[in-house]
């Protein structure tokens, strides 16, 4: 495995990632609002895209670390989907994924859905392959950096926790 300090650093704009959908009759439930299940395939979708191309190898979801829906998307919505890659460990990277419906009529976009996402970078050998380090050039980009490895530490010590209480019961 390479040491990341040999790999060159990439900012979150290299990798970032913007898809669109709309929302169609199978992919809505009976009160005519798409199914979460199928933001959350969307979103892993294109999270799954922006690690490939920060990492440029091959990555895999580890785990969903947060969604949140916070308003409706219709039938006939339109769908605007922006990954970009927030923090990234050794192998590991943490994406966040921004959901806006869109009203195809007006243009407006309200935010719908957010949502944060942990990948882990494979090599040939589908082991854990090291990833470049984040070039952070924004204060957005530092806010975003500082917050994933925040998520990622709390995620950890919960681990930790669980596990714990498990020995004890």
């Amino acid at each position: 495995m390479s040491s990341p300090n040999e790999l060159s650093p990439k900012s979150p704009q290299e990798s970032a990632v913007e898809t669109r959908h709309i929302v169609l009759p199978n992919d809505a439930n009976h009160y005519g609002t798409a199914f979460g299940g199928a933001i959350m395939s969307w979103i892993d979708l294109i999270a799954a895209m922006a690690a490939q191309r920060h990492s440029g190898r091959e990555a895999v979801t580890v785990s969903i670390d947060r969604i949140n829906f916070i308003t409706p998307i219709q039938i006939g919505d339109h769908v605007n989907l922006k990954a970009m890659v927030n923090y990234v460990g050794t192998t590991s990277m943490e994406v966040g994924v921004q959901v806006n419906r869109e009203n195809p009529y007006t243009g407006e976009m309200v935010r719908a859905t957010t949502a944060y996402l942990s990948f882990v970078a494979l090599d040939e050998n589908k082991k854990p392959a090291s990833v470049p380090p984040l070039k952070l050039e924004t204060d957005l980009e530092k806010r975003r950096f500082a917050e994933g490895k925040m998520r990622i530490e709390m995620a950890k010590e919960f681990a930790a926790k669980i596990k714990a209480s498990r020995k004890i019961l």
